[in-house]
């Protein structure tokens, strides 16, 4: 025969005759066990397809069973089968591990029900193994994605740090000011690109960016570029951890990189001063961003300054976030804020 393997355990001789009987003439392969002990030592030694247990046994009864057939690597569904149509019983038995439970009673319709629990249980154990398998699968892919993720990461980074470095290669070569000025406004802007992809990178999490890590590293990155050994810039950072979407990340950083560029180039005409980034919460759906300095502010009257590139980006880049970038005409020197949602 070829049917599933069943392992009927009960006490009762005449039960155990009766089931092997009735259930080989509906197509299974029976092996019988007389007490629950002989039942684990056959369910350890030979893999069976359904495991059927007794509730009333002498010595080890039908809980206890099941509990050691739990126990067993790999174990195939049980069914457990009571006399009693106590539900306490049935309850007891699926809270234990049991994946049907059949009542005892007199006749072939007892039989019937058997089977029919048996096919129940296999056709859902089939499906939580499909499922399991699935998901697996799905885990693999999604690593392997993940991976390959992180390597285009890597590799954008990289490319993007040797365009910058490129960019400030033509920038050391130009005798022109304004041009060279153009080129290093540039070479910060690819910087503020990459730095998110090396976060993205080096971080479990490819779809998000922790803003606190990330702006931890951009503020380092220009207060270097706008130091001199003569003027060191003073550039300090206060963020919360949020975490935001790469894109939105993106378009965040290309903005603090602007408003900061423009601080440090024209909030202190006599020498350096403070320059302060801040990002925190509003709630749990809303953060604000302020990059502020104590300088000598916009005059009302001030004719544009540059080639205007710098606030084309952080108009565009708010946008991005359905957002704008707002001016309090009441701070000492040029605060700009923007409030926008996480996601």
């Amino acid at each position: 025969m070829s049917g599933p393997s069943v392992l009927y355990i009960d006490d009762d001789a005449g039960i155990r005759r009766l089931a092997a009987r009735a259930l080989e003439r509906r197509g299974y392969r029976m092996t019988v066990a007389e007490t629950g002990a002989e039942g684990v030592v056959k369910a350890a030694a030979e893999r069976f397809d359904l495991i059927a247990v007794d509730h009333y046994m002498p010595g080890m009864d039908g809980l206890e069973t099941l509990e050691a057939l739990r126990r067993l690597p790999d174990h195939p569904p049980i069914v457990y089968v009571t006399g009693s149509e106590e539900g306490r019983i049935a309850v007891a038995a699926l809270k234990a591990g049991a994946a049907d439970y059949v009542v005892k009673t007199v006749g072939e319709d007892f039989f019937d029900l058997l089977a029919a629990s048996f096919e129940q249980v296999r056709a859902r154990s089939v499906l939580e193994q499909q499922k399991a398998s699935a998901e697996a699968d799905l885990r693999a892919s999604n690593a392997r994605l993940e991976a390959l993720l992180g390597e285009v990461n890597h590799r954008v980074a990289n490319s993007l740090q040797l365009v910058s470095a490129m960019v400030r290669l033509q920038a050391t070569a130009l005798t022109d000011p304004s041009a060279r000025e153009a080129l290093e406004d540039t070479q910060r802007r690819i910087q503020a690109i990459a730095q998110v992809h090396r976060r993205l990178y080096t971080s479990n999490d490819v779809e998000s960016v922790d803003m606190q890590e990330y702006l931890g590293a951009l503020v380092d990155e220009l207060a270097e570029t706008w130091s001199t050994d003569a003027l060191p810039r003073a550039l300090s950072l206060a963020a919360e951890p949020i975490r935001l979407p790469t894109d939105r990340a993106v378009s965040l950083g290309v903005i603090v990189t602007e408003l900061v560029t423009n601080a440090c180039k024209y909030a202190y005409p006599s020498g350096g001063g403070e320059v302060r980034v801040a990002l925190r919460r509003i709630d749990d759906d809303i953060f604000l961003l302020a990059v502020e300095d104590d300088g000598c502010g916009i005059p009302e009257d001030a004719t544009p300054r540059g080639t205007g590139l710098g606030t084309k980006l952080i108009k565009a880049m708010a946008q991005s976030l359905q957002t704008i970038v707002e001016y309090d005409p009441a701070h000492t020197g040029v605060r700009a804020t923007l409030r926008a949602a996480v996601r």
